[in-house]
């Protein structure tokens, strides 16, 4: 909102006492979202916003602002995000041509820099899996600490010779999917064959290589995060999804949830509300949506009914 600059203010003595558009005294106000210095009369703008050009800091752990020096460090990068050029230039950073001893020590430094570089191949094909990463992770929309974790489990294949005699693309999706399984995103292996351009044979094949060749601890999955994307598919209501919540949480306090498909016990669950709240979906339409067959609905069905005496 707007205020009045005041003579006492710090700035006042910047200001001039009268408008140069229209000539009237202290009319001058400032616009503190904006951050101008405008004429409350005419509307001139006497000062715009001034912008910082100051270096950028950033907080550290201890609250002490540091010096930001270019983008964060990023596993999902070849490099890292550390890898510097020398580049071709003949002058320093002021522009003043380097001198011909100095010309002859930056040389040395570019063969030994380019001596230094990692392998180009093994550079180029860890460039390639980790596009396809990102590419499949945009496609299933998991975000960036996916991503991340993604490139982490491929590079522990590559340090085991994982990838050998392997396709890259599989390769690649299956070390998204072990992330998503890790880190409880519900994507199944179904969603991430199709984002990938796989084969879901293929990549179930090559995610339990990942998984017995890395000794990667799965989480159980909860089947509760798997009822929105089925409840979006049936079309049920938020009353009928929140009373699925309900069922799931009695059958794990049950312990009839043991060991079971978490996409067919949503499945099951949802079914069970939607007839309890008048919905009614059919046993076909849900097993679809849930991505298992209609006996596994079924049987969980039948499982969840008879335990928890619905």
């Amino acid at each position: 909102m707007p205020s009045r600059q005041e003579p006492g203010d710090k700035d006042s003595e910047e200001i001039p006492e009268k408008c140069p558009n229209c000539g009237k005294k202290g009319t001058f106000v400032r616009d503190e979202e904006s951050g101008e210095m405008v004429c409350s009369n005419c509307g001139f703008v006497l000062r715009e916003k001034e912008q910082e050009a100051g270096p950028a800091f950033s907080s550290s752990e201890g609250g002490a602002p540091q010096l930001a020096s270019g983008p964060p460090m990023s596993i999902a990068q070849p490099d890292m995000g550390l890898s510097t050029v020398i580049g071709r230039e003949g002058t320093d950073a002021s522009g003043t041509g380097l001198s011909s001893k100095t010309r002859s020590t930056v040389e040395r430094m570019r063969i030994w820099d380019r001596r230094s570089q990692p392998d180009q191949s093994a550079h180029r094909s860890m460039s390639r899996a980790f596009e396809e990463i990102k590419t499949i992770g945009a496609k299933l929309s998991v975000g960036q600490g996916a991503i991340e974790r993604a490139a982490y489990i491929y590079r522990k294949a590559l340090e085991k010779r994982l990838t050998r005699g392997r396709s890259l693309t599989q390769l690649a999706a299956a070390s998204l999917y072990a992330a998503c399984r890790d880190l409880q995103i519900p994507r199944s292996l179904k969603d991430v064959a199709a984002a990938g351009n796989v084969s879901k044979k293929d990549l179930s094949r090559s995610y339990r290589t990942l998984v017995t060749e890395l000794d990667i601890r799965m989480p159980v999955e909860d089947p509760i995060r798997s009822l929105p994307k089925i409840g979006s598919a049936i079309g049920v209501s938020p009353r009928t999804m929140r009373r699925a919540q309900e069922i799931l949480r009695m059958a794990e306090a049950e312990g009839v949830s043991a060991g079971k498909d978490p996409m067919g016990l949503a499945g099951a669950a949802l079914y069970i509300a939607s007839h309890l709240e008048g919905e009614g979906k059919s046993q076909p339409r849900v097993a679809k949506a849930a991505e298992v067959t209609e006996v596994t609905v079924r049987n969980r069905y039948r499982a969840l009914k008879s335990s928890l005496k619905l």
